[in-house]
């Protein structure tokens, strides 16, 4: 019979090795990771390199089996494992389970070694992306000690159970097919099907190792609304003895994604409106608890979202697990992320594999994720061959799933590579990167009108958002207010095309990458719903609360936000509930009804005022402070930055480093000026690359500026002093003298009247 013993305990640890008997080392427990503080605390300069785990693992503690088998379910980027001086095995992928065979090597005392290894490299992913490569055995690692006949733990690092059910009518065939090793004439195989009360409804006893059940009056998995689990466990049976077991839970559920009315679940219409997620957070790293991936899940379950897209790799089966349970529905991806690398095909192939065996009895999983802005640099012959090698082998080893990309915005409509997989969606941030709000409604209209047998939907769009607080939110400026007005519009425009067959917010939880230098907080990406500890929900989080969850609610915006100068502030509710009356100081100022969730009202701003918002019996309540002059600490100043933007001088009628790109652009002089500073931005990249070359930078975020203006277009958002001080993803800087210069430059250029 299979025993699974974990082996997270008492590990040695040396950073920074590959000699496997080096012991100078530190005793820790797993999941571990040696990037936990450096990697989210900016400056691009996480530790990547290598990392020695050892083991010492004593027979006598073991149970009695014939194989051994070591199980390592994440070990980031790469590994090797020793036995004594013999490697028995290499792994390339960071987020995927494998396993390797002890069994010859295990004497009555046996030190394992695992060398894990996250350094920068062409060969496997990701090597370029906005968040940070935790390196660690971040998961757990366990001996899973079995009998000669077993069923197959070398598989991909799959389960070696494959589940395939198909809704018929009211009924389902759910066809059950194993992979055994050593499998003897004496020994029979007996597969079981259970309901979610683990009461028997059938079984088949056979040598064959594909089998198919019928179910009548199949209960379906149906997303959020009922999440239906069957589970199906099979057994190697030798007389009366259990020789080995496996078991998965499975959902029967039918699904297809309509160009016009978007995600169809076991025939109705369920609009994928949710988030997507990294499993990071502050303090932690990657190395998560099970508790964490609860946090996480009830989170979301809170927001309402139905849909989860799960970035940019593949995540713990826990979490898998729980979305199954929670009838969340799932895009599952590889990490074939921003820069396509020739000498990379193998491993994209090899993570595919992985992630479609290990998960393909999860019901909560439609859609496989074959790469994300892979085209920021352009499409060409080999990255359109490794998209059309991917793709067939996906539907080749899945016939009952479809497969996706998620493209970068400045992807054109007509490039190839849209055409290879069976959806689409596209990474837009207009409203936040260039462009404003308004324009992300219209141009999916547009990729509608122009491939209207294409689904398509919105894979991220979001914006940052810290402690930052104002009552002129705008573009840019990462206020909470901005984001929640951002939201707001997006929301809007989104929940209303239904032919979208999903939407993702770009992200659930603030995450690590350690490149970032803005915002005020650098290493992290702020544009989460929650924050990166989870401690604090931003107020577009309860935006899309009010339009996606039932639970009733009302939440008063702005409670950071206290200090304010105007006589007459704004203030937003959000709210499920038809109508909202809000309180200052005990008085009513009034009901309102808003069909869009978004209740807003004038408060005047006298001394100090206690606000209550209420609906029904629901209540929320925080307060708002007149004051004389602005308070400086809801005001953006950027860590480490060498000029914040009010130490910028600006002369009316000029221009200046806070200005935007597009609005300099609209200038002769100003195009002139930009030019000169684009050659200084090309020279600087130059000596980035030259560097990393050379092995003076941990990497970083590289960007190709190319001639047909689509990345320029992007960044015609930012305003100068954003842009410099977002180059520092790309390893870029610009001291304080460099960024004067310019400044005092631009102060001689008249604006257009």
């Amino acid at each position: 019979m299979r025993n699974i013993l974990n082996l997270n305990q008492n590990w040695l640890f040396v950073k920074n090795t590959t000699d496997i008997s080096a012991r100078d080392c530190v005793c820790i427990n797993l999941p571990h990771t040696w990037n936990a503080d450096d990697g989210s605390d900016g400056g691009n300069d996480y530790f990547r390199g290598s990392c020695l785990y050892v083991k010492t693992i004593k027979r006598s503690e073991l149970p009695k089996a014939d194989r051994y088998y070591l199980e390592i379910r994440g070990a980031n980027s790469s590994a090797d494992v020793y036995v004594g001086n013999e490697k028995l095995a290499h792994h390339d992928g960071g987020y995927s389970t494998w396993r390797v065979d002890l069994t010859e090597k295990l004497g009555e005392e046996t030190d394992v070694a695992i060398v894990v290894d996250n350094s920068p490299n062409e060969t496997v992913y990701p090597q370029m992306a906005d968040f940070t490569f935790y390196g660690g055995l971040y998961r757990s690692v366990n001996l899973i000690a079995v009998s000669e006949s077993h069923f197959d733990l070398e598989y991909y690092g799959a389960p070696g159970l494959k589940i395939t059910p198909t809704v018929e009518g009211k009924d389902a065939k759910v066809e059950v097919e194993v992979y055994v090793k050593n499998l003897k004439d004496t020994q029979t195989l007996v597969y079981t099907i259970y309901d979610k009360d683990e009461k028997e409804l059938q079984k088949i006893e056979s040598q064959d190792t594909k089998v198919t059940f019928d179910i009548k009056d199949a209960h379906l998995w149906h997303g959020r609304r009922d999440p239906y689990l069957y589970c199906c466990e099979v057994e190697i049976v030798e007389g009366d003895e259990i020789i080995d077991n496996v078991c998965s839970r499975f959902g029967c559920r039918s699904f297809k994604i309509d160009p016009e009315n978007g995600f169809i679940l076991n025939g109705e219409e369920y609009p994928l409106r949710g988030v997507s997620r990294h499993q990071d957070r502050a303090g932690v790293g990657n190395a998560l608890l099970p508790e964490h991936h609860e946090e996480d899940i009830e989170l979301i379950m809170e927001v309402g979202a139905t849909t989860i897209r799960l970035a940019h790799y593949q995540h713990d089966q826990y979490f898998y697990d729980l979305c199954d349970e929670k009838g969340l529905v799932i895009w599952a991806e590889i990490p074939y992320i921003s820069k396509h690398m020739p000498t990379g095909r193998e491993n994209t192939v090899s993570q595919m594999k992985e992630l479609v065996t290990q998960n393909y009895n999860h019901p909560c999983i439609v859609v496989w994720g074959l790469s994300n802005e892979i085209s920021i640099g352009g499409s060409d012959d080999d990255l359109l061959e490794n998209h059309r090698i991917l793709n067939d082998l996906v539907h080749e080893m899945d016939k009952t799933r479809l497969t996706t990309i998620a493209a970068v915005s400045m992807c054109k409509m007509d490039d190839p590579y849209l055409q290879i997989p069976d959806v689409v969606s596209y990474n837009h941030y207009f409203g936040w990167y260039g462009g404003d709000t308004s324009m992300n409604g219209p141009w999916f209209d547009k990729f509608h009108a122009t491939h209207p047998n294409i689904p398509i939907g919105c894979s991220e769009y979001g914006c940052e958002a810290l402690n930052w607080h104002t009552s002129d939110p705008k573009q840019g400026d990462y206020t909470e207010e901005y984001q929640a007005y951002y939201h707001e519009e997006l929301i809007r425009q989104f929940f209303s095309r239904k032919y979208m067959w999903a939407t993702h917010v770009w992200n659930m939880f603030d995450f690590g990458a350690d490149a970032r230098s803005e915002g005020g907080e650098n290493g992290q990406n702020h544009k989460g719903l929650v924050t990166m500890d989870r401690k604090y929900k931003k107020d577009s989080f309860y935006a899309y609360k009010a339009w996606l969850s039932d639970e009733p609610f009302v939440h008063l915006c702005g409670k950071r936000y206290i200090d304010r100068v105007e006589d007459v502030t704004k203030v937003t509710v959000y709210s499920n509930q038809p109508e909202v009356e809000l309180f200052v100081n005990g008085s009513s100022i009034g009901k309102k009804s808003a069909p869009d969730h978004f209740f807003y009202f004038d408060v005047q701003n006298v001394g100090e005022s206690t606000i209550v918002a209420k609906a029904g019996e629901l209540s929320d309540v925080g307060k708002i402070r007149k004051v004389a002059e602005r308070n400086m600490d809801y005001v953006l100043k950027e860590v480490g930055a060498v000029l914040n933007w009010f130490d910028v001088t600006e002369i009316p009628g000029r221009y200046s480093l806070n200005d935007k790109i597009s609005d300099i652009m609209k200038s002769k002089r100003g195009k002139l000026w930009f030019a000169s500073v684009g050659l200084k931005i090309k020279k600087k990249m130059d000596e980035s690359k030259k560097d990393k070359a050379e092995g003076k930078k941990s990497g970083g975020f590289d960007v190709d500026l190319k001639a047909d203006g689509g990345l320029m277009e992007m960044m015609g958002g930012f305003t100068v002093l954003r842009l410099t001080s977002m180059m520092g993803m790309m390893n870029i800087s610009f001291t304080k003298e460099e960024l004067l210069k310019m400044n005092k430059k631009l102060n001689r250029i008249r604006k257009p009247k």
